[in-house]
């Protein structure tokens, strides 16, 4: 951190965020990040059921959590995000709700709620395809998804992403929104150091090596420690646009889609429009093409009948 203040223009007012995990910080630590100038700190609770953190394989349980998220307010950081995950094998709304009110009983400015996703090969996916468990049904999911932006919403956390939520009043929402999930979900260009970081400037993308050993090697004997690279086709960038501008409840801002691509973007998707219009799968307003709360649902289907139509 010194030495990026020393090498780069900071923002005045910048976020700094550092993600951690209940078992692995205590209050020492909190306060020699916050000491660091770190300012915004994401707690990778999951949930506050042990049962459930048990079958996630995470190595705290509930009261860690609590305990952390109490330290880090005592450590003096006032802009907290939460992650919690839903949609586990036999999962109840009673007991979702539960984690929700546990979370928001500690008043953080953030909270991520994600779906539980099977990833291929892991863990979970090969107790899964051994039929350790049965995955939830999508009808109780869907059910989830919805008791989630019902009671954030009801208890003044907006949601301005599928999955994530802004605790709101008067003035505050734009300071409590993640400034730099924003930018990735806006195609801003970034910048990452360090082992496995990836980096974003237009139309490039490229990451660095994962090993720490090689990555100083290469950069001690003056070689960029760079793994790959990629050039976005004019495809790929307005296949990413469409689905990060999605994700987002604003929506794809079509003037600046018009803008960046020199192509309308209703011109161009008129028929998939209509048909997510009759459906009631998406909004035109304001400028915005937006997906309506069941349109959420179907993300992963809607964006590819957008990118059929590229040319």
């Amino acid at each position: 951190l010194e030495t990026i203040h020393r090498l780069f223009t900071i923002h005045v007012t910048p976020e700094i965020t550092m993600e951690v995990n209940p078992g692995t910080v205590d209050m020492k630590k909190l306060k020699m990040y916050r000491s660091t100038g770190i300012n915004r700190l994401n707690i990778g609770v999951q949930s506050f059921n042990d049962a459930n953190l048990l079958f996630l394989g995470r190595i705290h349980n509930s009261a860690n959590a609590k305990s952390v998220i109490e330290e880090s307010r005592k450590a003096g950081f006032d802009n907290i995000g939460l992650d919690l995950i839903y949609g586990l094998p036999g999962h109840k709304k009673d007991s979702w709700r539960m984690d929700l009110q546990t979370a928001i009983d500690f008043a953080p400015e953030h909270l991520s709620c994600y779906m539980l996703t099977y990833e291929k090969n892991t863990p979970l996916w090969k107790k899964m395809e051994n039929k350790s468990f049965l995955p939830l049904p999508d009808k109780i999911t869907v059910d989830l998804f919805n008791t989630t932006i019902d009671f954030l919403e009801s208890n003044g956390y907006m949601q301005y992403e599928i999955s994530n939520f802004a605790r709101s009043s008067a003035g505050t929402i734009q300071k409590n929104t993640s400034r730099h999930n924003l930018k990735y979900w806006s195609s801003a260009p970034y910048i990452g150091l360090g082992p496995s970081a990836h980096s974003f400037m237009e139309p490039a993308r490229f990451w660095n090596v994962r090993s720490v050993e090689k990555y100083i090697h290469l950069l001690n004997n003056g070689q960029r420690a760079i793994e790959e690279e990629e050039v976005l086709t004019a495809e790929q960038m307005i296949t990413e646009a469409i689905y990060l501008g999605l994700r987002k409840t604003d929506g794809i801002d079509m003037d600046a889609y018009n803008k960046n691509f020199s192509i309308s973007f209703i011109r161009q998707f008129e028929e998939v429009i209509n048909e997510l219009k009759n459906e009631k799968l998406i909004y035109l307003e304001k400028g915005k093409c937006r997906l309506s709360r069941k349109g959420m649902l179907f993300l992963d289907s809607i964006v590819p009948m957008f990118v059929n139509k590229i040319p």
